[in-house]
């Protein structure tokens, strides 16, 4: 979710309690629209990241240093010359804006004590670092806007700051229930968003979550709202906002699926049934969060080369596989042709020289058949001729039905890997994918190149009653927990008829299961395959031992011939992960 402004109060509290007092000993600006400042305060060192990027605006601490450019930037190189050295008085937000001013004390060339605030508008594509004197004259700004940009504010040195009012909304921390009683029924759009276009700082999220715990259906128009109805969401929304500014936040991310869904630093209710993992801190949510987020976006990344070369062998391999079938389908006339030339044999004795057609009856079929003849042929040759159509549709039938087989499992071996590819979250789970690749004939590896380490392991679930369930990320690894790894008591779990991975239930031979467990361990094979998505998947499970290798089969290629079957969704929020 974007920045709004109950997380830039939750935020502001975090800076003003860990770095008001604190010294500005470096500043640098390691991106164009982004700076780093490095505060000491009682005696531990701080790194505040401030960034103004269009498309992901963030304010928070990180444990990390970030590398700059050897030569500072102007703005960099004025902040130096104001507030390095200088002492942070306090950070604070206006109202619930997504505006957090920084107002620092220092010492001007003459050796007198100074005031400088240095705001930062969180805003989207309007974000913006600005630098202002006391009096909120604009110093210099990391982003100039001119008028020919902006008919609403100026934002260049010399000018007055002042934040736009572009929308007549009300500051939410302030508004009586009064206000919220008529402002909220005039509103011919849904609950929710009536909410978040009335009063700042409120974005989409936290106004569906007002709606819930107000037990009002958020999609409903706001001017349809009953006053029962209007005074339970005035409670909820009041008690929201004393809350904000009693400083009681409790910043956690929700997880759906294994992945990061959201964040936010008041509790969401409703996502009471999804997993979530709490902070202490905001940044420490700010930093993990972004850096999940950007670790699988780095992954979808580094694996497009390999979906390529997969998507190119496989769409080459589908052409062959339809040409094929298409030549299998034309030698269907084989048996006719054998049974013209065998009806031509025993019948043709005392046809009419020159006859053009023979009529006679099958012999399989007892049914009357017309047999076409060449008139410049004798019956003998005629046959002959039927039957040299018949050897040579024969001979092409079991060569193209042996090809298939084999274009057919190298399609199937094709798309488990796109699947795997769909699985992979960290760099280590594409070098096993590679090295499937490599070994396949796909890539070519380089000389002198050795086999790749392998770090990469499968998922490991553990189910509500606590079986653990674990699942391959790609064939290898499907091979390896289906043959080396499970016993012949465990559970065997795969989506039918589809690319997906194996999943293992671990338990003893004598040991009964629960049915939520299979349950979940069939969820996870639907999500774990191209099923997933899906609100019903058919799922195949058995016990390990009843589950083949054949010979000369494709990594992660099984048979299997005692099987039960389920049919589950494919949704796996509910399942705990204890390690990928």
């Amino acid at each position: 979710m974007a920045f709004d402004g109950i997380t830039i109060a939750c935020i502001t509290k975090e800076l003003h309690t860990a770095l008001a007092g604190g010294r500005i000993i470096k500043i640098s600006q390691p991106q164009p629209d982004a700076l780093l400042l490095t505060i000491r305060n009682g005696g531990e060192q701080r790194r505040l990241y401030l960034s103004a990027s269009a498309s992901l605006p963030l304010l928070y601490l990180i444990p990390d240093n970030m590398s700059s450019p050897l030569t500072a930037p102007n703005f960099c190189m004025l902040l130096r010359k104001y507030i390095q050295n200088g002492r942070i008085l306090s950070i604070s937000q206006p109202g619930l804006e997504r505006i957090v001013r920084i107002r620092i004390e220092h010492l001007n060339d003459l050796g007198d004590l100074c005031t400088k605030v240095l705001i930062i508008e969180l805003m989207g594509k309007h974000s913006n670092l600005i630098f202002c004197e006391e009096t909120d004259t604009i110093i210099d700004s990391i982003k100039h806007v001119s008028g020919m940009v902006s008919s609403v504010r100026e934002v260049l040195p010399g000018r007055t700051y002042f934040i736009p009012q572009t929308q007549e909304k009300y500051d939410p921390l302030t508004t009586s229930e009064e206000v919220f009683h008529s402002v909220l029924p005039t509103k011919a759009v849904p609950v929710f968003r009536a909410l978040y276009t009335t009063f700042t700082g409120l974005s989409p999220l936290i106004a569906q979550e007002m709606c819930y715990q107000a037990g009002v259906d958020a999609d409903r128009p706001a001017r349809t709202l009953e006053p029962h109805e209007l005074t339970g969401l005035w409670n909820v929304f009041h008690a929201l906002m004393r809350q904000v500014q009693k400083g009681i936040f409790s910043p956690a991310v929700i997880y759906e699926n294994g992945l990061p869904k959201e964040y936010a630093c008041i509790p969401l209710t409703s996502f009471a049934d999804s997993p979530q993992k709490s902070y202490s801190s905001v940044s420490e949510l700010l930093h993990a969060y972004y850096a999940e987020k950007n670790t699988i976006t780095h992954v979808r990344q580094k694996s497009a080369d390999l979906r390529r070369i997969v998507q190119t062998a496989l769409e080459r391999n589908i052409k062959k596989y339809d040409l094929q079938l298409k030549q299998i389908k034309d030698t269907e006339k084989k048996e006719t042709y054998k049974i013209y030339g065998e009806l031509l044999n025993t019948y043709g004795y005392d046809l009419a020289p020159g006859s053009k057609t023979m009529e006679a009856i099958n012999f399989y079929t007892q049914e009357p058949i017309t047999v076409p003849l060449d008139p410049l042929l004798t019956p003998s040759e005629n046959a002959k001729k039927y039957f040299d159509r018949y050897g040579k549709l024969k001979r092409t039938y079991e060569a193209l039905s042996e090809l298939t087989k084999k274009v057919k499992s190298e399609i199937d071996h094709l798309e488990s890997i796109a699947a795997s590819l769909d699985i992979a979250l960290k760099e280590a789970d594409l070098v096993q994918i590679k090295e499937e690749l490599i070994e396949s004939g796909y890539i070519r590896r380089k000389g002198g190149t050795k086999k790749a380490k392998i770090t990469s392991k499968p998922f490991h679930y553990q189910s509500s009653d606590g079986y653990d369930i674990y699942v391959g990320k790609n064939n290898y690894q499907n091979d390896a927990l289906t043959f080396h790894f499970a016993e012949g008591s465990d559970w065997w779990f795969h989506a039918k008829g589809m690319p997906g991975s194996h999943v293992i239930l671990k338990a003893d031979k004598d040991q009964e299961i629960p049915d939520r467990a299979f349950e979940e361990a069939g969820k996870l094979a639907a999500y774990y395959s191209k099923a997933r998505g899906q609100q019903k998947a058919e799922i195949d499970y058995t016990r390990k031992k009843n589950v083949k290798k054949p010979g000369g089969g494709a990594p992660g290629f099984v048979v299997y011939y005692t099987n039960y079957s389920l049919v589950i969704d494919s949704d796996i929020s509910g399942i705990r992960l204890v390690s990928d």
